[in-house]
């Protein structure tokens, strides 16, 4: 059997676009997962360093890094939407917040890895059920 490419298509939600956002991960059988993501209601489109400047996409991420005098970090982050870059020394404070902003995103990504091949698996068993009852599995096929 062979696997089609997963589909992604992110959807911000009319009402309110800041505060929530709906991925739809389409499987190869035609199904589809709808991951919403709530984003808090005090944090702005444009706040920390995690979010571009040009395109305001929350996807900003440290590319370099090196310690600066006074507990502070020369940071080289870009934006993997718009490619724009900035170069700056920041306080400890911005760090950690970058830092707590990319430990979120890894944790949502884990997330949606494991509601993904949980689905996949369901999918893959649905599609094995189905050859079972057609009698379209041979000895050969193992």
């Amino acid at each position: 059997m062979q696997n089609a490419p997963l589909s992604f298509q992110e959807n911000v939600m009319d009402q309110n676009p800041e505060y929530h956002s709906i991925r739809r991960i389409v499987l190869p059988s035609g199904r589809s997962i709808e991951v919403v993501r709530f984003h808090d209601h005090d944090e702005g489109p444009t706040q920390g360093l995690h979010v571009c400047p040009q395109c305001h996409s929350e996807l900003v991420r440290p590319v370099d890094w090196h310690e600066a005098p006074d507990n502070r970090w020369e940071l080289r982050i870009e934006c993997p939407n718009c490619w724009w870059s900035e170069e700056g020394i920041y306080d400890r404070s911005q760090v950690d917040k970058l830092e707590e902003k990319l430990d979120d995103a890894l944790a949502e990504m884990l997330a949606d890895l494991q509601r993904l091949t949980v689905a996949n698996m369901a999918d893959e068993i649905d599609h094995f059920a189905s050859a079972l009852h057609a009698d379209q599995i041979l000895p050969e096929d193992f």
